[in-house]
């Protein structure tokens, strides 16, 4: 697809809408979860395409979003760094908290159309990042955020090893998880906790508790 093709795509089957937890913000998403999900699913053969997770304000996403919304001395003059980013709630959170400079991190071009879309919705600037950070060295920012990424085993290794090098390099981590169940259970203090809504489309609950963990070095 060309920039102009994703951006169509992502506009013609989403519609303006907000999440409980975080009204502030309005998002371009889905109603209808399946349809969607099972058009991506059927592209993906043919073209590549990843499932909608932009689509969607996914737990991690929204409790991060209200953490950096209430508490925004956490990135307040500060460069910030949103892992798999999705629908960019926390990134735009994050703008508007003050947050110098903003950079949303998505392997899927459909996910950084959609962020685009969303922030220009609510007047803020994010930049787009569409690689894979988890190899890279250093940090890509002061601060840096992952929510909902403690899903897979492999991935969870992966990203706790990246998330340590971006803290020694001295970026301040934040992560939200909603018992995904590969989430580390040592090295981590609790800042924040939420009940979220969720939607029985894609959850087995109508709401998640998700936590806001900061990681320490040692």
């Amino acid at each position: 697809m060309t920039p102009a093709e994703r951006d169509a795509f992502v506009l013609a089957h989403t519609s303006p809408g907000h999440v409980a937890l975080v009204p502030e913000i309005e998002l371009l998403l889905a109603a209808e979860m399946p349809p969607l999900w099972h058009m991506t699913e059927d592209a993906m053969a043919e073209r590549g395409i990843e499932p909608p997770y932009w689509a969607f304000a996914w737990p991690g996403g929204q409790a991060l979003a209200r953490y950096l919304l209430d508490n925004p001395e956490a990135v307040r003059g500060q460069s910030v760094f949103v892992f798999a980013a999705g629908s960019g709630i926390d990134a735009i959170a994050a703008a508007r908290a003050g947050a110098a400079r903003g950079v949303a991190c998505d392997i899927d071009p459909l996910a950084l159309s959609a962020i685009a879309l969303n922030a220009r919705r609510n007047g803020v600037e994010i930049e787009l990042d569409g690689g894979d950070p988890l190899s890279r060295r250093g940090s890509p920012a002061d601060v840096v955020i992952a929510g909902d990424v403690y899903y897979q085993a492999e991935m969870g290794d992966r990203t706790t090893a990246w998330l340590r090098r971006c803290m020694l390099a001295g970026a301040e981590v934040l992560i939200a998880d909603p018992g995904r169940g590969y989430m580390p259970d040592s090295g981590i203090d609790e800042l924040a906790s939420y009940a979220v809504q969720t939607s029985l489309d894609l959850e087995d609950r109508t709401f998640r508790q998700t936590t806001i963990w900061r990681p320490r070095l040692y």
